[in-house]
């Protein structure tokens, strides 16, 4: 496992266009799907222990803000060749394990993660309805075995602020986790 912070993408970058499968409906779900929506995009996969670590308390935080207008997809860009704990089959297990709601797409050329300039597992985009980045960084203090609690702290205040239209928290933290794993020849240079 290799430690790995967020680029911390410029506020304001329009949200790369995606067009992914996801493998649980064998649908392909579109950004322009949720044209006028705030969108949180999240880079995850399903075998990292900071994913794994927080996934319950993510799962639920989805719910809950997806009720409230906040459309959420979460993408697998790993390598599945070379770890195949990351495979679609598994994304679906992993999905219904947790009771995903939302789409958890499958970025096999990993062209997405790069647009996003994604880098760890996980790593949080928040999008205004406009699709502008208004939050990228953590979701909260907590990693494996570092005893702070679960709470979504971070990415809750700044979903509260898209939500009621008041400022975005200024300090943005990035978020840390696994490092994305490239396909060879496939590492993106930032």
């Amino acid at each position: 496992m290799v430690e790995t912070v967020s680029t911390m993408l410029d506020l304001g970058t329009n949200a790369p266009d995606f067009e992914l499968p996801n493998p649980s409906t064998g649908q392909v779900v579109r950004l322009t799907d949720y044209l006028d929506a705030p969108i949180m995009v999240v880079f995850s996969c399903n075998h990292c222990p900071y994913v794994l670590h927080i996934l319950h308390s993510l799962a639920e935080f989805a719910r809950g803000i997806q009720q409230q207008g906040i459309a959420v997809v979460m993408i697998n860009a790993n390598d599945v060749e070379n770890y195949s704990d990351d495979s679609p089959e598994k994304m679906i297990t992993l999905g219904k394990e947790y009771g995903f709601c939302f789409p958890y797409l499958y970025d096999e050329s990993q062209q997405v993660a790069t647009a996003y300039r994604a880098a760890c597992t996980p790593d949080f985009f928040l999008f205004d309805a406009q699709h502008r980045l208004v939050y990228r960084g953590q979701y909260d203090e907590a990693r494996p075995g570092n005893n702070q609690p679960i709470s979504g702290a971070n990415l809750r205040a700044a979903s509260d602020a898209v939500l009621n239209s008041t400022p975005i928290p200024e300090q943005q933290i990035p978020s840390m986790g696994c490092n994305i794993k490239w396909r060879a020849g496939n590492e993106p240079d930032y």
